[in-house]
Parts: C-alpha cells; structure tokens; sequence
C-alpha cells in the first residue's frame, strides 16, 4: 500500500486525488483479477472486524436499532460481497457468445473491461450499504474509485474516511469528505463513469454534469412508491408486511411503501390491523421504543413535520413528534386525495396516507398518471389481478405480497426507470454495472477462410454478391456453437477409418 491521499475542500486537492486514481489506472494496477480479489479479502476484512464500529457509527447518525443496522448494512453488505469473491472469475471470464456461419471459422468473444476512474457518491439514509456495495462492484470490475460519503450522516463518513484507508489500496480507492461544495468540484472532473444515489433533483444535476463529459451514470433516485391492496389478502399479515417497510428507518428508505391504494372496506380494516401491529411492536409511547430510528436532521424533520400538521383531520394512527428529538410517531392517513399535500413529493418518513379506490383499474390509472415509481407493491392472491398490475404499469421492480424483501434477492438487477432512476446493480448486475463490454471479432488467416470472404474485395460482380448474400444470410435453427467440434469429431473419425482401412488392406497383401 502507499501513502494516504487525503483531499479536503478544496478544489485542487479533489483535482489531485481523481489523477491519482487516473494515474493507477493507466498504469495497470488494478486489471489483475488477483488485485482486485486481494481488494475484497480486505474490503470483506474490514467488515468483519470493524462490526460494532458500524452498528455504532449508524446508531450516532440514525439511532439505528442493531437489528436494522445489521440486518440492511453491515450483514447485506458482507453476504454481497462475500458473492462477489465467489463469482469473480466466472464474471470477468470473456464471453463466448454465438456466432453465424459467415464467422463459423473465427472467434467471436466479449471482454469485460472496467471503465476507469470511477466515481461513488453515497446517501444519507443507508450511509454504508448505498456508498460500499457499488464501490465494492466498481472494484471487482477492475476500476479505480472516488468515494464520497454523505455529509449528513457525519459518524458513517467519518468512518468510511477513516477505515477505507488501512484496508484498501490508497491510490486506487479514495474517499472524498465534504459537502455541496466538494460534490460540485467532483462533478467538475471528468470520470469514466459515475453512480449516484439520492434525491431526483440532485440526480437532475448529477446528469447533466455527467453529459459534458459523455459520461455513463447509475441513477439510484426514489419517488412515490404505491401499495395496491385488494379484499383477497389477509389483512393482519399485510399489515405487517407493509407498515414494516414503511416503518424501518422511520421510512427513510427510497423503496418504501410511499402511499395505498385500497377500497373503503379495505382501508377500514387495514387501519384496524395498524394499530394492534404498531402497538405490538412499539407499545403505547413509541417514541420509548429501542426499535425506531430518528430523522436524520432538523430540516427534514420540520418538512416531516409540516406534512403532519397539514393532515391533522385525516390522521387515523399516530401523529405525535417531539421535535427536541427529531421524533415523529409512525403515522397513518385515511382517506387521502391525490391533490393533498402529502401526495405532491416522496413522503420519505414515517407517513403512510391511504387513498381509497373502487378497483384494480383505477388503481393503475392513478398510477400510471403520475412519475414512474422506484416499486410498486402489489397485495393480492388474484393472479389475473397481478397480472393486470405488472402488464399495465411501469416501474423499476415489482414486489407481491411483501415490501422491501425483494432488495435480497442478489439475482434481481435493482434499479428505477424514468424519474426513478437508470441503470440497476446487485449481486452480477453491479459487477455489469461497471464493466464494458467490448467486443471483438479475432480471424484467422487460413487459406478456406479466406476464400469465402474474398468476394468482398474488388472489382465487385453480381455473382459475387450473390454469394456473399447467401452467406451472411440469417438463419434460425440449431444452434451452430458446436459445429466446429462435430467437423472436428467427423475429420478424426474419417482419418481413424482410412488408417484403419490401410492397415486392413497393408495386411491382406502380406
């Protein structure tokens, strides 16, 4: 390892540290499968030894309860790396994919190589996993990384500042600490691509930033993700799906359940379920419990707050704060319009509002009549009901019959569309996310080979094109992957019979 690269605000300092990341890149350092490999050992080190460090960093910032803390960071973020070190090699393998006949005789191969210089720019909310698990991927793809950790969570970034460092090595893996002013002097820079998770404004800026330099981003942005709920479920165990989405975190969490949709009766029962639910889990003074976390600032607590006030005659469960604490009860709003302030903008916080619909029709017209969501949570045993929901909307993923369970699925990309997002990682899907696919063509210059592209050349002729058409024509049906291997097989087995054939008659004459 070398020195320590660390930048602080200003602008010529973050200018050193993206050259010197540039400056390992070009030199080679990190396109070793075994560099990148001894990089996670470590990464994964740090993890393992620095566990409690990480619970308390997040309890500081979020008064994170252990079980959130371990459960969506610290164990997410080792169970996925721990992936990564298994598949490694199998993922940065080129690949071999099918090819025509006109290329029967060549080979066709696809190389993962790493962008470059890649820059990371985590979120408040979830200050370790949305900040390591891309850089871990954006490493394992084989780039160089600038990091750059949320200054709100103050205790987390100061962790990732000073623990990346002792593991990882400092001239390919910076962190960048700071605010606006830092991230704005970052995007000032030119990198080989950048991922950025938070709020679709700040997306907004990040890519136009990015378009200057034409360069590639992931989005990770959020928005209002619906919950539609028919008379088909069990309502006590809906219940406990959904207001555990919402409510880990105190619902600071871009996939969380942002509004329901339902029938009357529905939201009738649903309210019922609430609150045993809620006081089961928090008992009667929920700001008591060990198990909620804290907004993260005074400012989003006040935007928090106003939203309360602005509902009063519609609250149905809760709607106690203390700000002194940065506390809100967990909330839930009946009989909510489209129109009311808290269905203008991402609630992000404890605040669930339900608004009543007749049926599954106008549930996705109100969908489909706004921004496109990160998910959409579908609550139904009807399979002509879900398929109407995932055939007719638009959203990053989907989720049936729970919330947020869907992020553990290491096979499913994870990732918005339109106003929610572009791009997607998790488990492979991060390795693709940084990694470009360059393709490549290698020919021969055997004589057969030869012969059949030489119509290409001039002087040209109908004939020619003719035959050069015939060729390159497509053709659908078995695949041709193993042709070479059967004419191969053919040859041996041709020359195995004549030898044997010359041997038989050798014999005959003697």
């Amino acid at each position: 390892m070398t020195g320590i690269t660390k930048p602080n605000s200003k602008s010529s300092n973050i200018v050193e540290a993206v050259q010197t990341a540039r400056d390992a890149f070009n030199r080679g350092v990190t396109r070793p499968i075994e560099w990148r490999r001894k990089q996670l050992n470590s990464l994964l080190r740090m993890y393992e030894e620095n566990r409690n460090a990480m619970i308390e960093a997040l309890h500081k910032d979020l008064r994170r309860s252990k079980m959130e803390a371990v459960l969506l960071e610290v164990d997410y973020l080792i169970n996925d790396l721990k992936n990564t070190i298994h598949y490694l090699d199998e993922w940065s393998a080129p690949e071999k994919p099918p090819k025509g006949i006109v290329n029967i005789l060549d080979k066709v191969v696809i190389y993962n190589d790493p962008y470059g210089v890649v820059l990371v720019v985590g979120a408040w909310n979830y200050p370790l996993q949305l900040l390591l698990l891309p850089m871990s991927g954006a490493i394992a793809a084989g780039n160089t990384v600038i990091v750059k950790p949320s200054e709100l969570s103050v205790a987390c970034a100061q962790f990732v500042a000073e623990t990346i460092p002792k593991y990882l090595d400092n001239e390919a893996v910076i962190v960048v600490e700071g605010g606006p002013q830092e991230t704005t002097e970052l995007l000032k820079q030119k990198f080989d691509y950048i991922f950025f998770t938070g709020g679709t404004n700040i997306g907004k800026i990040v890519y136009e930033a990015a378009t200057k330099n034409l360069t590639p981003v992931t989005l990770e942005l959020g928005g209002k993700s619906p919950v539609y709920i028919d008379n088909t479920v069990d309502i006590f165990v809906t219940a406990k799906r959904i207001l555990w989405g919402k409510f880990i975190n105190v619902g600071q969490t871009c996939i969380a359940p942002d509004y329901v949709l339902c029938t009357k009766e529905v939201q009738d029962k649903f309210i019922e379920a609430a609150k045993k639910v809620l006081k089961e889990w928090y008992g009667d003074e929920p700001q008591k419990s060990p198990d909620l976390c804290r907004i993260i600032n005074s400012r989003h607590f006040s935007r928090l707050q106003a939203l309360v006030d602005a509902s009063r005659d519609k609250i149905a469960i809760g709607g106690t704060y203390d700000a002194n604490d940065r506390f809100i009860e967990p909330t839930v709003l009946s009989n909510v319009t489209g129109t009311d302030k808290i269905m203008q903008d991402e609630i992000f916080g404890p605040i669930l509002p339900i608004v009543t619909i007749e049926n599954a029709y106008e549930a996705i017209k109100f969908i489909n009549e706004r921004e496109k969501p990160l998910v959409l949570y579908v609550f139904s045993t009807n399979d002509k009901v879900v398929s109407s929901l995932v055939d007719n909307t638009s959203s990053g993923g989907m989720c049936v019959n729970d919330t947020v369970m869907h992020m553990g699925v290491e096979t499913l990309p994870f990732g918005g569309v339109g106003s929610s997002g572009i791009g997607a990682y998790h488990g492979k899907a991060t390795f693709d996310t940084f990694t470009h696919k360059k393709s490549c063509l290698i020919k021969n210059f055997a004589a057969i080979g030869e012969k059949l592209a030489s119509g290409r050349y001039p002087p040209y002729s109908e004939s020619n094109l003719n035959f050069l058409s015939t060729l390159m024509r497509k053709r659908f049906g078995p695949s041709l992957k193993f042709v070479p291997y059967v004419l191969a097989f053919a040859l041996g087995a041709g020359l195995s019979y004549g030898i044997f054939t010359w041997q038989k008659m050798t014999s005959e004459d003697l």
